[in-house]
């Protein structure tokens, strides 16, 4: 188990680098988001007069983080064409942001970055908290 350990920190040092050189040049102003912006964020997230100290309860919970290159729609005799080597055209450009989703949501748009030959994203616009409310709650 150790080895385990040692070897996911590891993995996460090249990042955990890079966020604090990000942390470094960058303040999170409450209003644009940020991991839970303050008291606010929490108290609006579990509806009202909750102490923050119980939203602990839900933070270790994992969800499911991917990030959207782009989208197409396409016959299916089309994707039966398919073969190693083929093309499928997708409607971002070059150099658009990309999407970061959170269960299927949308939270940041952000950039492809490498650290230690390893694809990442560095986010350059996210999601304010009650927007991301108002979005869950309409879906």
């Amino acid at each position: 188990m150790a080895n385990d350990n040692n070897s996911a920190d590891d993995a996460f040092s090249g990042w955990a680098e890079a966020l604090q050189e990000q942390g470094a040049s960058k303040s999170v102003d409450p209003e644009q988001g940020g991991p839970l912006s303050g008291d606010s964020s929490a108290r609006a997230f579990a509806g009202g007069d909750v102490p923050v100290n119980d939203i602990n309860m839900v933070l270790d919970i994992p969800v499911q983080l991917s990030v959207e290159l782009g989208r197409t729609k396409v016959p299916i005799k089309y994707i039966l064409q398919l073969a190693q080597g083929s093309v499928v055209e997708l409607d971002a450009l070059a150099g658009e942001p990309m999407d970061v989703l959170v269960n299927g949501y949308l939270i940041a748009q952000g950039e492809v970055v490498v650290v230690n030959d390893k694809f990442g994203i560095r986010l350059t616009d996210v999601v304010t908290p009650s927007e991301r409310l108002r979005r869950v709650s309409r879906g």
